[in-house]
């Protein structure tokens, strides 16, 4: 099995070893840790956010038109 080395904090470590169980490796431990996450389970988790998104689009497409108008004299 082929291995890659990866840079961490000092904290991230620390906060590794403390999840770490006594009879795995980091690689198992981040195989644990990662294996039944569900990228789906955090949608939804930033109320709000599509109303920021939607007002940012409203700003930029304005902002948009009037260098539009601006270039086009």
């Amino acid at each position: 099995m082929s291995s890659k080395n990866i840079t961490i904090t000092e904290d991230a470590y620390e906060r590794l070893k403390a999840l770490k169980r006594e009879d795995e490796s980091f690689s198992e431990l981040v195989i644990r840790l990662t294996e039944s996450a569900d990228r789906m389970e955090f949608a939804g988790s930033c109320p709000g956010l599509s109303e920021h998104v939607g007002t940012a689009r409203e700003d930029l497409e304005a902002s948009l038109e009037e260098q539009q108008d601006v270039l086009s004299g």
